[in-house]
């Protein structure tokens, strides 16, 4: 077995607790803090209270799997994140299909998702045509690539300075809608016009709207690719986890019931029915008039320009640390000498960004993320039994808490998602599975070109 738990890099360390928590804040909180709302209420029957607790239930899991990652994190602090943990715990041809799969859909997917909805969410003050929308999306992505290619020092700089600012809008926001909203939701579980129900008959409702807020939760895995550059992973990534998703969680909740709190019922159910996503802004305007608008349209541009960012400079990472083991391109294991980013890999991501951003509308970008996120993430979570199993001295500065039952009821939540998901979202099911098959493909001929070599 190799030294798992080396913390020798080509790197440099720049990130401490306060990056990590900027980078796990600042991919996970972007415009779907506004909109995604409305994506939930859908998915409950407009139910506010079923809502609410599909965004808690979303925040436990994550939290619960990011507990998963930092034992795997500091007992593996390498580049790569996951794709290094599957690899050790089950095969590299898993570990490969998981960088894959993110190179090919996940990290270029959720870039432009974010991309496009930035320049969507200023259609309420200006008339963008989808052509523009697509074209300012491009340019977003090519000048943070350019300048996150020199240095993770610049990147890292930038992601604190956004993570701050974003959150000043946004906090201005939900307090000003808790404190001044006159509404008295109507928190109960039982959907709007149906008799009361067991519990239980809601749980495939519950799992369905989950899916939908875990794109608002998604990109917190990012900074396990990055332990490499983080000072003192050992402490620092355990810390940055925590912190960074159990924040997230009461913000978005608190955030969805500042917006009952504001909007009355029936003009929630006016706007959603009439394609206005953005409850957030509404809530705003609503409660702070023209203010509010230019409040939100800043929120909204910081929240999704850090989200941006944020990604672009995480997720190369892992196609680093594909490379370095052998099955990718050597291009994307080579860092740039006097930077240290894989500069490879940063501007092959750049150019499936923009393909995506041409490919494919909003909402089937972040369906399709989200099903092949929730796949490899309950391997990765399974992978820290596997690890404990197989490699029993392996030095963890950290444990997750309540192993195994923690591992087992993660694993269990995030299995019942996924037949969720290919029950009502088939389309998205299917697509996330034949990637893994051309993902396969790939990787049996990078295995040969490599065998070749050694022969």
């Amino acid at each position: 077995m190799q030294n798992l738990s080396t913390t020798e890099t080509a790197f440099n360390r720049e990130i401490g607790v306060f990056g990590g928590v900027s980078i796990i804040g600042g991919i996970m909180i972007g415009s779907g803090i506004f909109y995604l709302g409305s994506y939930v209420l859908e998915r409950t029957g407009m139910s506010l209270g079923l809502a609410l607790l599909a965004w808690i239930v979303g925040g436990v899991i994550t939290l619960l799997a990011g507990l998963c990652y930092a034992e795997l994190g500091v007992s593996m602090p390498r580049a790569g994140g996951s794709t290094v943990y599957l690899t050790e715990a089950y095969h590299p041809a898993v570990g490969f299909l998981r960088g894959f799969t993110d190179w090919i859909i996940g990290g270029p997917g959720s870039i432009a998702a974010i991309a496009i909805a930035l320049p969507t969410a200023m259609r309420s003050f200006w008339d963008i045509s989808d052509m523009q929308v697509k074209v300012i999306a491009t340019v977003l992505i090519v000048l943070l690539t350019i300048y996150n290619l020199f240095g993770i020092k610049q990147g890292a700089f930038l992601q604190n300075i956004s993570m701050v600012a974003k959150l000043i809008p946004i906090l201005i926001i939900l307090f000003a809608a808790l404190f001044l909203g006159k509404e008295q939701p109507n928190l109960s579980l039982t959907p709007p016009g149906q008799t009361s129900q067991s519990f239980f008959s809601l749980i495939p409702m519950i799992a369905f709207a989950t899916v939908a807020s875990l794109w608002a939760y998604e990109g917190w895995t990012n900074l396990n690719s990055m332990t490499e550059e983080m000072k003192n992973p050992q402490k620092n990534l355990p810390k940055a986890i925590i912190i960074g998703i159990g924040g997230i969680t009461v913000l978005y909740t608190l955030f969805n019931y500042a917006i009952y709190k504001v909007l009355p019922y029936d003009v929630i159910v006016q706007h959603i029915e009439n394609g206005n996503l953005y409850l957030g802004t509404e809530a705003a305007i609503s409660v702070l008039g023209k203010w509010g608008g230019i409040i939100v349209s800043l929120g909204m541009i910081l929240a999704m320009f850090g989200g941006l960012n944020g990604l672009i400079i995480a997720q190369p990472r892992m196609y680093y640390a594909m490379a370095l083991e052998g099955h990718f391109f050597p291009s994307f294991a080579r860092l740039h000498p006097k930077y240290k980013v894989p500069t490879a890999a940063m501007l092959a991501q750049m150019i499936l960004s923009i393909i995506l951003v041409f490919a494919r509308n909003l909402d089937q970008l972040t369906s399709l993320v989200v099903f092949t996120a929730m796949l490899y993430n309950l391997l990765t979570i399974l992978a820290v039994w596997v690890m404990r199993k197989r490699y029993p001295n392996l030095d963890r500065p950290y444990k997750v808490a309540g192993y195994p039952w923690t591992v087992l009821l993660t694993a269990i939540l995030f299995i019942g998602l996924l037949v969720n998901t290919f029950t009502e979202d088939i389309e998205n099911a299917v697509l996330g599975m034949v990637v893994q098959v051309i993902g396969l493909a790939v990787y049996l001929y990078f295995d040969r070109q490599l065998k070749r070599k050694k022969v």
